[in-house]
């Protein structure tokens, strides 16, 4: 089972989000990893740390099907990751590389998001995406494409 077009165009809009806003920070993190780490925070806030550890292993281990360099990634007791970060220096410069790294990334948030879609539904979803990420675009309703609800 993969994530829905929707899911995954979500998890890349807090990617390219956190890469915009890193651009003045330090490079040391991959917007995948900061991303990864505001939702750590907020659900953990939520939900629970043991909570959140469960949701975010059971989503790498469903990741790692669609982006085998995922395997090299670790989900910890207090719910951090391992390894995410390092996915970008393990590689080469070659462009397709790259965006192999990267699109391992997106696709683990993509399937965060779809876990806690399916547990917590839409609306509460969104709810706690909308905390972490004050003022931005996260739905379709707020990115004017279009779509009315």
């Amino acid at each position: 089972m993969s994530t829905s077009p929707e899911i995954r165009e979500l998890a890349a809009r807090l990617i390219a989000n956190e890469s915009v806003v890193g651009k003045g920070a330090e490079e040391t993190e991959s917007a995948a990893l900061r991303v990864y780490k505001k939702l750590r925070q907020s659900i953990s806030a939520f939900a629970g740390a043991a909570a959140f550890e469960s949701l975010a292993f059971r989503a790498l281990m469903q990741a790692q099907s669609e982006a085998p360099r995922l395997w090299a990634v670790q989900i910890t007791e207090d719910g951090s990751i391992e390894g995410l970060g390092e996915l970008k220096f393990q590689i080469d410069d070659d462009d397709d590389d790259m965006d192999l790294a990267g699109d391992g990334g997106t696709i683990l948030i993509a399937r965060l998001l779809g876990l806690l879609q399916i547990f917590l539904g839409e609306a509460l979803t969104l709810s706690l995406l909308h905390d972490a990420w004050p003022g931005a675009a996260l739905d379709d309703r707020s990115t004017g494409n279009g779509r009315n609800s």
